[in-house]
């Protein structure tokens, strides 16, 4: 296979630089090409030419011809599908299947439902008294705030860069992205896809590179962006949230998270195990809303332990295009020794490991691939590291209680607040408990079931800002009154 460039994106064209760093497939090792390192000058470029597009022909379309580009831009990437496919699972080397069913399908969705959003979404008005009788109009309106940076995390490459993409876009904003160093492909991608369908230059652009001294820090530093979108780790939007105090810039961050999920004696029990499983391993257990914190009521405790030791021990890892691979590698060897070093921890603080706990045999190329044996403990308590810290690999800590308030004390001691699932048939429990817990998206009696339309965001250390259907207008627009004297 010959190695791929890795080239930014600014201004309508691909763009190289004199440094380069090597993409590795995640699945076997294989060297997939070079991606190019932007440091300030490729920042300075994407930004000059993003706001040369706010004053050029994208400011002055309308509303109705934006949404018309967007939903041109979906259906293209529909059409590109299994070349966008192709490139997550190069990127991410998880199982084809999801890429086909969720991943990819959700990323072209992005741009339609957001375009759909503001064609519709109405502005206040007020009639104001007036001493003179005469009265006041007051009334908003809706304006794009500028070039908006876009960091975005590697677990679902496409899905959460056109989560933010898709309304900044559709408020009339261009963007400068800033991907993973991991996973570059599909942003570069979607760089063709907006040639493609006449979206004009400077609107998308991307610029590749590190976080620190590199593409990151200089993009979220730069004075012209007017705010800041970021999906990822605490300790970096903590970063992200420093520099952008230097200009008073917007933000907009979802976090880390140490979810619980609750499992009451009444709940659907096959329903459970099938949720519970997918909230644990699913993406290999790399998703910001997994589930790492299980609390399940005693008296059903020790059979669910043994139906998710089966759950586990069921998905099989392998090639992502194969379809009954049920389980894909971790992103990169760096996050694998993260991973492994927590196994390392849980036994070393004295956990039952209920399965797995180490590294599956891979067979031929696969060998050479960043795999982890999902895995599941008992036995430790609330104060051990692998049930405060977050891990995000594809494991869970499996823990009994015995009423509600003993429960809810558990799910809510952490410095996260991202979500949280329940099980249980008891619906006026279900309300009860849900209201109670200190997190941004409560799931009852079921995981990852969204409406794009409902806001989106974490509380305490998980986030700030909410996302989601109009709530996301509130950060890529700024909302202006104004008052007529009659």
């Amino acid at each position: 296979m010959e190695p791929q460039q890795f080239k930014h994106f600014i201004g309508g064209e691909f763009v190289g630089s004199s440094k380069t760093f090597e993409k590795r497939r995640p699945s076997d090792n294989l060297l997939m090409g070079y991606i190019h390192e932007g440091g300030q000058a490729e920042v300075d470029a994407a930004v000059v030419a993003a706001r040369a597009a706010m004053k050029g022909p994208w400011g002055k379309m309308t509303v109705d011809q934006r949404v018309e580009l967007l939903y041109k831009v979906a259906d293209e990437i529909t059409r590109r599908f299994p070349d966008f496919v192709q490139a997550e699972m190069n990127d991410t080397g998880q199982p084809k299947t999801m890429m086909e069913h969720a991943f990819i399908p959700r990323g072209a969705a992005n741009f339609k439902i957001f375009a759909d959003v503001v064609k519709n979404v109405p502005t206040e008005s007020f009639m104001t008294p007036t001493p003179d009788g005469a009265g006041a109009l007051n009334y908003a309106i809706r304006k794009p705030k500028g070039v908006i940076g876009v960091v975005c995390p590697w677990n679902a490459p496409l899905l959460l860069m056109t989560w933010k993409v898709g309304p900044a876009l559709a408020c009339g904003n261009t963007v400068v992205v800033k991907p993973s160093e991991e996973t570059p492909g599909t942003a570069t991608l979607l760089g063709e896809v907006m040639n493609a369908v006449g979206v004009p230059k400077g609107v998308y652009n991307v610029v590749h590179g590190f976080g620190p001294n590199s593409a990151g820090a200089f993009l979220t530093q730069h004075k012209d962006v007017a705010a800041i979108t970021f999906t990822g780790e605490t300790r970096t939007g903590a970063a992200i949230m420093k520099a952008a105090s230097d200009g008073i810039r917007d933000l907009s961050f979802e976090l880390g998270g140490k979810n619980a999920g609750i499992v009451f004696a009444d709940c659907d029990f096959d329903a459970a195990i099938e949720g519970i499983g997918r909230a644990a391993f699913l993406n290999c257990g790399q998703v910001c809303l997994g589930t790492e914190r299980v609390y399940v009521e005693r008296p059903i405790f020790d059979r669910f332990v043994a139906a998710m030791k089966a759950k586990a021990e069921s998905l099989k890892p392998g090639d992502p295009s194969d379809k009954t691979t049920g389980l894909g590698p971790l992103i990169s060897d760096e996050h694998r020794r993260k991973v492994l070093g927590y196994y390392d921890k849980a036994k070393a603080e004295g956990a039952t490991i209920v399965t797995g706990g180490g590294v599956p045999q891979m067979q031929g190329e696969l060998a050479n691939g960043f795999w982890v044996q999902p895995t599941i403990w008992t036995g430790l308590p609330e104060t051990a590291s692998v049930v405060r810290e977050e891990i995000f690999g594809p494991c869970c800590h499996i823990a009994p209680f015995d009423s509600e308030d003993e429960v809810i004390s558990y799910a809510n001691a952490t410095e996260y607040g991202l979500s949280t699932t329940i099980w249980t048939t008891n619906l006026a429990r279900a309300h009860r408990v849900a209201a109670q817990v200190e997190v941004g998206i409560t799931w009852i009696n079921s995981w990852f079931l969204r409406d794009l339309r409902t806001p989106f965001g974490g509380s305490k250390q998980s986030g700030i800002g909410r996302e989601g259907g109009v709530h996301s207008l509130e950060f890529y627009t700024e909302l202006r009154n104004i008052c007529v004297k009659l």
